[in-house]
């Protein structure tokens, strides 16, 4: 069975050969270039990732992240973009980005994201049919087959990237993990793009675990990282 790709993208001539090369790949793509069109498609069309040019006529990308994100929350998107500063690849993940690749690219880099985000799909899949109670935290409880944090019955959803990275460090915690095999066991390389969007993560997460004085998340610069969690 071919697996379905929302594509929304407004370059026509890059639509095209992407699109196109996706399904000389064994894809079925939907490609749209007006975010306006974009949730109305999916009521007749059901992705199993989306792929979210940000500049976009109508609805921008980040936009429609949000939008997407709130009805599905376990969709894997990967912004498309020019867009590269590091206040971008926050606004992306704070949008519901789960991968973020840079114009111009490769169609093999950009197939290899999208295998590798429907890997990370099936295999949390698979995990959280074994996976048991919510883990306890300090003060909070983490349930990773669920992709939330929970604090004093205040739920906050975890995007599936915030999750791995969490659940990594949670396996390790009070010890130190290894920067670079974070890397590789989430994204498959240990890129300098990569390695930055981790320290987007690392930064939300320590957000979310503020309310908690105890718990920390140490940066060891040149190893990895250490999570400190009480009990």
């Amino acid at each position: 069975m071919k697996r379905k790709i929302l594509y929304i993208e407004d370059e026509p001539f890059l639509g095209k050969i992407v699109k196109e090369t996706l399904e000389s790949q064994e894809f079925e793509v939907l490609l749209i270039g007006d975010g306006a069109r974009v949730m109305s498609a999916f009521d007749i069309f059901t992705p199993e990732i989306c792929i979210l040019d940000v500049m976009l006529p109508n609805v921008d990308g980040f936009t429609l992240g949000r939008q997407i994100r709130s009805r599905f929350p376990k969709l894997p998107i990967i912004f498309v973009t020019a867009k590269i500063e590091t206040n971008d690849l926050v606004q992306g993940f704070e949008s519901g980005g789960t991968d973020y690749i840079k114009k111009p690219f490769s169609i093999k880099e950009l197939i290899a994201r999208i295998n590798n985000q429907l890997n990370i799909i099936q295999l949390s899949a698979h995990q959280g049919t074994e996976k048991g109670a919510p883990i306890t935290l300090g003060n909070y409880l983490f349930s990773p087959d669920r992709y939330e944090l929970i604090l004093k019955n205040q739920v906050r959803k975890l995007s599936m990237r915030e999750a791995e990275v969490l659940t990594i460090l949670t396996a390790n915690r009070n010890q130190t993990t290894d920067r670079k095999s974070m890397l590789m066991s989430i994204w498959g390389d240990d890129s300098y793009y990569n390695s930055r969007t981790l320290d987007v993560y690392v930064r939300k997460l320590r957000s979310y675990l503020s309310e908690d004085p105890r718990i920390e998340i140490i940066t060891l610069k040149g190893k990895g990282y250490q999570f400190v969690v009480p009990g």
